[in-house]
């Protein structure tokens, strides 16, 4: 009798965890220092992660178009100057109406 109620303590409070919405925070463990041009080109959104929000290192998470799980990169990596040239270029060729 035991054993039955230590099993339906654990459950409930796994169900109070994942149902919260200060659950455990999903974390990139390590960090790419490259990233091959080419997926920085289909970089859709860039979240930042911080050691302060419960996570052991800071990264940028990278949502690419194409790929299912995000790339976890190094903080230092300058994605924000490559996006920005890769839409002053789209912009620059694109026709003028």
């Amino acid at each position: 009798m035991d054993l039955r109620v230590a099993v339906v303590i654990v459950c409930l409070c796994a169900v109070a965890i994942i149902s919260t919405e200060a659950g455990i925070p999903k974390c990139c463990v390590k960090t790419q220092r490259f990233i091959h041009p080419q997926l920085l080109r289909n970089v859709q959104k860039v979240v930042e992660q911080n050691e302060h929000d419960g996570c052991d290192i800071s990264a940028r998470i990278l949502y690419i178009k194409g790929l299912n799980k995000p790339v976890c990169a190094d903080p230092m990596l300058k994605i924000k100057k490559m996006t920005k040239r890769r839409k002053m270029r789209l912009n620059k060729y694109k026709p003028s109406k």
